[in-house]
């Protein structure tokens, strides 16, 4: 009986000794919880404070510590524009921190190249991180991104030229401008976000192919007599659509782009390729000259006289007596209507430029004309490559003797250093490296304005084969499901037409013409002007710490 006593009260305690040990562990536990929520409450402010009060202590160590004066020294760069704002911040910082010395704000004289700093908006940002892509603009260098707004996407528009598909890139486009402030809050995926980052651009390639889709007539690949009625109609009742003979044009030619009598008739891919490939050629050669005539300016800008009459004017020469020749050629062919053979008269512009043009000759003098044209694209070659080494040799010399008399008249320098300065900026200029530097970017420029033309057929080639998948998809798969009585038949058709368009010509037709254009837009254009040799601007910001989190 005792030991059931004694047992019994063992057990009391150790359950006793467990239920406190239950309720302190609970207790723990509870004030753990709560302590985590107190802390997961406060935590985004408190990560904000300490990546500001460390960005803040990170700036301050690159600051001097002037010890005569007992005060921070910094030197930095800063927007022109900017400085009556920087001067208030900082009078305001004095004020809030009670500080009993002002802060001086004094502007500096340097040699160092400043950064790059483009002032955007949410429109123009992304059009800039395309030229950015491909290098920061140096210094008070032209920036291609002004161009870049209205060429990009009209280049991809010319080869996606489909009114239908461009609504329905605007509509996804509209999706993601109206609801951007709450999608900006959201973690979306990547091609998500690249997609609604990119949002205007998108919106304007889609207007863009809005507008070449209502030139090219084709609406899902499908013609429609917006602007009018045909200009052709049958000679007779045998005629019963355009796939058929006896066409004849019974009125005005139609107001705006293309007939739709062209689409299905026997001629429309003779037709379309020789229209495209003209009109590709035309753009990418007045793209090209626009890009010339941006280095002109540039050249100007910095006072470089040796590249306006000896890069600027040769290659303008060289461009146009070839290739600006050719569009002038195009051109008087459409207006007059003739037969001439472009292909024959280039071709033997440089074989016989002698011989008599015969069939192909297109305006009076036109053999003299492609003489003297030949003679100034030889003549631009060497004016490109042998006079700018010798004259920026010429140049470092002059300024060479300058500054060696100008070191001996001064006292600023011991004597014992001032020959070896001299002749160590003297080996600076290398004679040699700057002539076989001139010789590549002659041959790169001779070589590239026939490949830089001939890349611009990309426009003609993409506008051909979305064309052509248009109306495979549409024929072949939506027609062809149409002639079944069958609803299942029609449904599945209906689903494959719209999962192909979706698949292949929204997502994948574009990306491919969005990357075609990017392409034009970095090697035929830019290369014409861009050195893109500078660096960004990246300014103290605690709003940028949150973006570079992102």
């Amino acid at each position: 009986m005792e030991d059931l006593n004694k047992q019994f009260q063992i057990i009391s305690q150790v359950s006793g000794r467990l239920a406190e040990l239950k309720t302190t562990l609970d207790l723990g536990l509870a004030h753990r919880s709560n302590l985590l929520q107190t802390i997961g409450f406060e935590f985004e402010q408190w990560n904000s404070l300490v990546k500001k009060e460390k960005s803040i202590y990170h700036t301050l160590n690159m600051l001097n510590m002037d010890v005569t004066k007992k005060c921070l020294v910094a030197e930095g760069w800063c927007p022109v524009f900017a400085t009556d704002q920087i001067q208030n911040g900082l009078r305001r910082a004095t004020l809030d921190s009670s500080s009993q010395i002002g802060a001086i704000f004094h502007v500096l004289q340097t040699k160092d190249s400043p950064p790059t700093y483009f002032r955007t908006n949410k429109f123009t940002s992304a059009f800039q991180e395309i030229v950015d892509a491909y290098g920061v603009a140096k210094y008070q260098e032209a920036n291609p991104s002004v161009y870049t707004i209205v060429t990009f996407p009209f280049l991809f528009a010319v080869m996606f030229g489909d009114w239908g598909h461009g609504i329905c890139l605007l509509l996804a486009t509209l999706y993601f401008i109206f609801r951007e402030k709450k999608l900006s809050s959201q973690k979306l995926g990547d091609i998500t976000e690249m997609a609604f980052s990119g949002r205007y651009v998108i919106m304007m390639m889609a207007i863009f192919s809005i507008y070449t889709g209502l030139i090219y007539n084709e609406f899902f690949s499908v013609p429609l007599e917006l602007f009018g009625p045909s200009a052709y109609g049958c000679r007779d009742q045998s005629c019963r659509d355009a796939s058929t003979a006896g066409l004849v044009k019974v009125r005005a030619t139609y107001p705006f782009g293309l007939d739709p009598k062209w689409h299905g008739s026997r001629s429309e891919l003779p037709f379309l390729n020789s229209m495209k490939m003209k009109m590709s050629i035309l753009i990418g050669v007045a793209q090209m000259n626009l890009g010339i005539i941006i280095s002109y300016f540039n050249a100007k800008f910095f006072g470089d006289n040796i590249n306006i009459w000896y890069q600027f004017v040769p290659q303008i020469i060289f461009l146009n007596s070839l290739f600006g020749y050719l569009s002038l050629l195009i051109i008087v062919k459409w207006c007059t209507g003739s037969q001439a053979d472009l292909y024959h008269v280039m071709i033997y512009m440089f074989l016989s430029p002698t011989d008599d043009l015969d069939d192909n000759q297109l305006f009076f003098g036109q053999k003299f004309f492609q003489i003297l044209l030949l003679l100034s694209a030889l003549a631009a070659v060497p004016w490109m490559l042998f006079p700018k080494p010798f004259l920026l040799k010429k140049q470092h010399e002059e300024r060479f003797q300058g500054q060696s008399y100008a070191r001996l008249d001064s006292s600023d320098y011991p004597p014992e250093i001032e020959p070896h300065s001299v002749s160590h900026n003297h080996e600076e200029f290398e004679f040699s490296e700057v002539f076989v530097h001139q010789l590549i970017h002659t041959i790169e420029f001779v070589l590239g304005a026939v490949s830089n033309t001939a890349s611009y057929l990309r426009l003609w080639a993409l506008s051909l084969a979305h064309s052509e998948l248009a109306s495979v998809f549409y024929d072949k798969v939506l027609l062809l499901a149409w002639g079944y009585n069958s609803i299942v038949a029609r449904s599945i058709g209906l689903i494959v037409f719209i999962s192909a368009t979706v698949g292949v010509l929204l997502v994948m037709e574009t990306l491919s013409a969005f990357l075609h254009a990017l392409r034009l837009h970095w090697v035929e254009f830019q290369n014409k002007f861009y050195v893109g040799d500078g660096y960004k601007f990246f300014p103290f910001s605690f709003a940028s710490l949150g973006e570079d989190d992102e």
